[in-house]
């Protein structure tokens, strides 16, 4: 099932809905039993178990802790199928409610454990399967974001009017899908310092990124990719026969759909630009360091360096009220989107993604704005106030930008209003959702969505480990 059919379908559905077991609030002192039993559970992890040990023995809020207990495993316990194929670990992961692993969300769900895997083995196994399956899915289509376990199964949108293949989910190119498996191959190779995974075809994925990015730069031509569906939704296709609208090369990377699967306005898609420079980045060290590859390694930097000098000349929107922030979106030609979606990368989420300093004063202005009325997509109603976007539609926050606002955070007050926030909106499921309606947390989409889980679990375990007496 694709993502916009399951928020038809089911979204908005109340929370009774996914558990049937309402009555136990009641029997056992009003939190459930919602986690999958042991016997149920996917992969169990002795450290993140111990993990969620110490925070249920040492943080005194009991709501606090069962959601804890409930959403940092839930990757583990619902969405990663683990094996050995040829001598190595292999690792599929989807996203929750759909059966298809998006290049994005994989990484995302499984990068918080990246903490715990030093004295964990089968845990970083997994991991490091993660990032062998990822290297399989970029080698197979670089422009594709999401694939299916069968490489030979096809699926629902193998009508989409572009190159479609055989074990491609869908074929959204976005910048993030070949960022975030370069995030996590590095922090994972500087944790271990295991470089087992980063053999010739992980290096020849990297040269494969590098070339798209290069090719989307659109400087000679538009390219070899292009996209259009047959719907009702705009979001979901791409005009001017499925290259979207015209750019000016200016040195910054086309990105066709956000990381929210929807369709780009301008294609300069500026949150995603920045992590690619810092993506670039890692590569050439790993390249430089793992494979003394220096040709590919000087490429990557140069990229890198043309990419960040075109954001400093190209970004950079003069606001009436907040003063110089960053678009969210721009063509080269002067047009810019001035918004922040919840999805990340965000403008919210670049401190959290290595792009920016928490104290960059353009983020800090653009911060201000995101967070406020003037960002078309900051919803405020009676239950909660945060970020949306299109995906989902009009006054629907997704949890995901609280948490991101918290992680991002400078401030402790404005952390441990944001986690008050997120135990208020559960919409008395003990998980976090995609979206839930500012006025009504029990009015929410998609009831199993692992990577809302799992980063929720991120900032509680980050704040539990830096400012304990936040969550009391």
């Amino acid at each position: 099932m694709d993502r916009r059919s399951f928020i038809q379908g089911s979204a908005l559905a109340s929370a009774g809905l996914m558990f049937n077991n309402q009555y136990s609030w009641a029997l056992n002192s009003g939190f459930p039993e919602v986690r999958v039993p042991k016997s149920e559970r996917n992969f169990s992890s002795k450290s993140v178990e111990a993990a969620i040990k110490e925070f249920s023995n040492n943080v005194k809020n009991k709501e606090l802790t069962w959601l804890f207990n409930n959403c940092f495993p839930n990757t583990l316990d619902t969405t990663v199928t683990h094996k050995i194929e040829n001598g190595k670990p292999d690792t599929y992961v989807i996203t929750g409610d759909i059966d298809a692993m998006w290049l994005r969300d994989s990484s995302a769900q499984v990068w918080p454990y990246l903490n715990f895997i030093k004295d964990d083995e089968p845990l970083r196994n997994l991991i490091a399967g993660v990032i062998n399956r990822q290297t399989k899915c970029i080698l197979k289509d670089a422009y594709a974001n999401a694939f299916y376990d069968d490489p030979d199964k096809v699926g629902e949108w193998a009508t989409d009017h572009t190159d479609m293949k055989p074990g491609v989910h869908e074929r959204k190119w976005e910048i993030d899908s070949l960022c975030y498996p370069i995030r996590l191959a590095y922090h994972y190779w500087k944790t271990t310092g295991d470089t087992s995974p980063f053999d010739s075809k992980w290096q020849s994925a990297i040269k494969v990124i590098l070339n798209v990015f290069k090719e989307q730069q659109r400087k000679d031509d538009l390219g070899p990719y292009k996209f259009e569906r047959t719907t009702p939704f705009a979001t979901d296709t791409l005009p001017m026969h499925g290259y979207g609208y015209p750019v000016k090369p200016v040195g910054l990377i086309c990105s066709a759909f956000r990381p929210s699967d929807d369709a780009t306005v301008y294609s300069f898609l500026i949150p995603s630009n920045f992590f690619a420079v810092v993506s670039l980045r890692q590569a050439e060290e790993m390249l430089l360091k793992i494979a003394d590859d220096k040709k590919t390694a000087a490429s990557l930097t140069a990229l890198a360096n043309e990419v960040e000098q075109a954001l400093k000349e190209h970004a950079i929107i003069t606001h009436p009220t907040f003063g110089d922030v960053y678009a969210f979106e721009v063509n080269g030609f002067g047009s810019y989107n001035l918004m922040d979606d919840a999805n990340i990368p965000s403008l919210l989420s670049l401190p959290y993604l290595g792009a920016l300093p928490k104290d960059d004063k353009v983020y800090l202005n653009t911060r201000n704005f995101i967070l406020s009325e003037e960002n078309p997509f900051y919803f405020k109603g009676k239950a909660a106030a945060g970020i949306g976007g299109p995906h989902v539609g009009q006054d629907m926050i997704w949890p995901m930008s609280i948490i991101m606002r918290g992680l991002t955070s400078a401030d402790k007050k404005e952390v441990k209003q944001c986690i008050d926030l997120l135990i208020k909106t559960h919409g008395d499921t003990g998980f976090m959702h995609e979206s839930f309606h500012k006025d009504d947390p029990k009015n929410f989409s998609r009831s199993w969505f692992a990577w809302a889980n799992t980063l929720f679990g991120e900032l509680l375990w980050k704040t539990y480990k830096t400012t304990p007496e936040l969550l009391t």
